[in-house]
């Protein structure tokens, strides 16, 4: 395997996975200078969309980001594309979708380091035809965005939350707890929430009908993989929402700073639903008048509370211990 960076410029060196032919090289150099006996043939005058590329090689370019040109109807593919899209990075992030939905992988860029330690997803790509490059540290970095990539980065298909209705009829009976999550917002409290809620058997993330809280790479590397345990529903008008809520026998349980039930003393529902505010503003008072209790975690009040993810994890430890 050659190494390349993804997006100098020049063509990538290498075959791609299971193919004995260059991997777009003939595009790259463009198209040659007709023969004086090319000219003179009707074949050489046909319309010039007629000579595609094969099938395979337009798959790649699509996925290859220094193919991509601004303006017409390619560039609002590629931007719906994007849109469906999730750029991952970390060990964790990335070995959780290979073991849940590999299929949903479309590209991997990986250090050479790596290699050993990835050999399965990299078999995979090869008799999947998923293309996989090896790159530098400085194209890991700038691919990510972030210096956090462990090695690791993967363009993979975007999972959309399921309606509530859909996840409640799926839903199996016995004890069960779901998190509410109203305004919050910051990826890196949304990814240790995650954590926290694959850790402690949490069945469903819910959003408000009109959060655009939403999974980012980042979000899915401080989770460790738990973005890919934890499912994320969509909810409908907050009235109904709590309405089926209570029809499927969930308690819903308003987290607050001060002025709720102590946590720790509060006998807790098998099935409930903490309902989460966003750090700082808190929920939505509406929303925290129509739940059933109020919990607040007692501390020395040296500090004023918790960190949203940090108390996130406080509350589905009292949770999980009631239940062993």
């Amino acid at each position: 395997m050659q190494r390349t960076p993804p997006n100098d410029g020049r063509p990538p060196r290498g075959r791609p996975p299971g193919s004995g032919q260059p991997w777009d090289r003939a595009a790259a150099r463009g198209p040659r200078e007709p023969s004086q006996e090319q000219r003179r043939s009707p074949a050489h005058r046909e319309p010039q969309q007629e000579q595609r590329r094969p099938p395979l090689h337009r798959e790649r370019q699509q996925h290859t980001h220094h193919d991509e040109q601004p303006g017409g109807h390619d560039s609002a593919a590629l931007r719906d594309q994007r849109t469906a899209e999730l750029r991952l990075y970390g060990l964790n992030a990335i070995h959780a979708v290979f073991q849940r939905r590999p299929q949903a992988i479309r590209k991997v860029y990986l250090g050479e380091s790596r290699i050993p330690a990835l050999q399965p997803l990299l078999k995979w790509c090869v008799a999947n035809r998923v293309g996989y490059r090896v790159v530098d540290e400085e194209d890991l970095n700038r691919l990510a965005a972030s210096t956090h990539h462990e090695g690791v980065v993967a363009d993979v298909l975007r999972e959309e939350p399921v309606p509530l209705s859909t996840w409640l009829r799926d839903l199996p009976a016995g004890p069960q707890c779901a998190l509410w999550l109203d305004g919050v917002g910051n990826p890196h409290n949304l990814g240790a929430i995650l954590r926290s809620a694959a850790h402690f058997g949490v069945v469903a993330v819910l959003l408000p009908k009109s959060s655009p809280l939403a999974l980012s790479g980042a979000a899915a590397r401080v989770a460790e993989g738990g973005a890919e345990a934890v499912p994320m529903v969509r909810l409908g008008r907050s009235d109904n929402a709590i309405a089926q809520l209570r029809g499927a026998g969930f308690t819903l349980a308003a987290t607050v700073v001060k002025g709720g039930g102590d946590l720790f003393d509060t006998e807790l529902p098998d099935r409930v639903v903490y309902v989460i505010g966003a750090e700082g503003e808190g929920m939505d008072r509406d929303l925290a008048e129509a739940c059933d209790l109020r919990l607040s975690i007692p501390g020395t009040g040296a500090v004023e509370s918790l960190n949203v993810a940090a108390a996130t994890a406080v509350l589905l430890s009292a949770w999980r211990a009631t239940r062993d």
